[in-house]
């Protein structure tokens, strides 16, 4: 079992940075006329936003491309979470400027919070950047296009308070065919102060559920076997027949409101073949109805990603989060209460935000020690202009502070995970196989209910299947065991 862990691509905790990773849109042949390319950095809702531009240019003549060298239009689908994520798409259109000095006639574009955040300055900072469309824009895009053909540059940052693209049937990029995301809500209310999300993706709006319904059965249809219901916090998601703005909602008031454990209902009720996960929550919204109906239902996965932030209360205030020390962990216990000790735990974590000492340092490890997370990811403090925090406290802690307390929670982190994967040593999981061990295709690979990844061999068994897997060996990051049946 040694030599097995040591050969195959045995997964990391997730402890690097999420705007680091990026996905490339895949080939698609039909014959259009021009070739649409796609880098998509950050979260998940930017890799779920750039299936819907590439479903919005496919009705335009555009087939997408995964070779950045045969595309007519380039576009970057950007994070602005943090300054390292803004700085890894500068340094790519920097790459980008040389291969259009090869081919003139390519166009670059740049989507998303990054472009949202910077708006016409981007057109002014960037020379080789054509267009700029922030994440409400994109029905604009065939327009913005257009433009640029005529030999002008193109921006549409407009914020909505009702787009939620719910008629657009997404592309789905670099799909494994197996497991997909469903956007479900737009924007965020919150205003934590270290965040700039609610300035570039403007104020909560929610999807009509009939909508989200018709995409997940359609998905199931088509051999899908696992959605992901995705927003910026999936908990505050209400709908009514009146209006989809959460805002507007709470304020006039209205009976005729579908809540997220209501929604959550209905979309396992698809079918019981069809596994349900979602992402983001917030501490503040998840309300045990949700929880209660997680428990109801056997394929609504046993996971919830539950950011805290810090451990320490002050610090806590200071971000706005809306919740104490102790209030969060009292949503840790009615969770570990309803959906039991293994339901999977993850968070995020910020070491160093402004003013923290080394004291409220350690109560963020000590939360730790308490909560026990699956796995997490962790990031020092990023100061973004235009944030609460930028305008109202200096960024106080040294870098080499930072980097220490970062490096202090990913040593405790690794060891909670690998803490968490030896309690599944001996138990037999059921597994969805999304498909081949990266390194070799004599092993499968899928998660169980908690998200965590475990590898087994391949015998008779295909992609898309469940399969009972016993574990029997683990390191921090993955499970490995043989078929049990």
């Amino acid at each position: 079992m040694k030599n097995l862990i040591e050969d195959l691509d045995v997964i990391t905790p997730r402890e690097t940075e999420a705007c680091e990773t990026f996905q490339v849109s895949k080939d698609q042949n039909t014959g259009k006329a021009r070739k649409l390319y796609i880098e998509s950095y950050g979260c998940q809702m930017n890799y779920s936003d750039s299936e819907i531009v590439a479903s919005i240019l496919q009705k335009e003549g555009f087939d997408t491309t995964s070779d950045i060298l045969q595309a007519d239009v380039v576009f970057l689908n950007t994070c602005s979470i943090r300054e390292k994520a803004e700085q890894t798409v500068r340094h790519r259109l920097h790459h980008i400027n040389g291969l259009k000095k090869q081919k003139p006639e390519m166009l670059v574009g740049v989507l998303g919070c990054m472009a949202e955040r910077l708006k016409a300055k981007f057109l002014e900072e960037e020379k080789i950047v054509d267009l700029v469309a922030g994440p409400d824009a994109y029905r604009d895009l065939p327009a913005l296009i257009g433009q640029v053909d005529e030999g002008e540059k193109a921006i549409n940052t407009f914020l909505s308070r009702e787009e939620t693209y719910a008629d657009i049937s997404p592309v789905r990029l670099n799909s494994n065919g197996v497991t997909a995301f469903v956007s479900i809500m737009r924007g965020c209310d919150n205003m934590c102060s270290f965040c700039v999300v609610p300035f570039t993706r403007g104020r909560e709006r929610s999807r009509d559920p009939q909508s989200i319904l018709a995409e997940a059965q359609d998905l199931f249809d088509r051999g899908y076997r696992e959605v992901t219901l995705l927003g910026q916090n999936v908990d505050s998601y209400k709908w009514s027949p009146e209006n989809n703005n959460k805002a507007w909602i709470e304020k006039r008031g209205t009976n005729d409101v579908i809540t997220f454990a209501e929604l959550l209902d209905r979309v396992a009720r698809v079918s019981p073949d069809l596994r349900i996960r979602f992402s983001t929550s917030h501490p503040k919204d998840i309300t045990d109805d949700v929880l209660h109906t997680m428990a109801r239902h056997e394929n609504i996965c046993k996971n919830i990603h539950l950011p805290i932030q810090s451990g320490n209360t002050r610090v806590l205030n200071l971000m706005h989060r809306d919740y104490s020390r102790e209030w969060y962990l009292e949503k840790v216990k009615s969770i570990r209460r309803i959906l039991g000790e293994d339901c999977g735990l993850s968070s995020d974590m910020i070491a160093g935000f402004c003013s923290e000492t080394e004291e409220e340092h350690q109560d963020t490890l000590t939360l730790m020690d308490a909560v026990q997370y699956d796995f997490a990811y962790m990031f020092y403090y990023s100061e973004r202009p235009g944030t609460p925090a930028a305008k109202k406290y200096p960024d106080d802690i040294p870098l080499a502070v930072k980097t220490r307390r970062l490096n202090e929670i990913i040593t405790k982190q690794r060891a909670h995970s690998l803490q968490r994967n030896l309690r599944d040593v001996g138990k037999v999981h059921k597994v969805l196989i999304e498909g081949f061990s990266k390194k070799s295709e004599d092993f499968l690979q899928g998660r169980n209910t908690a998200n965590k990844v475990i590898v087994f061999p391949r015998e008779q068994y295909q992609k898309g299947q469940y399969v009972q897997v016993l574990v029997e060996e683990c390191t921090g990051g993955t499970l490995i065991g043989r078929a049990a049946q």
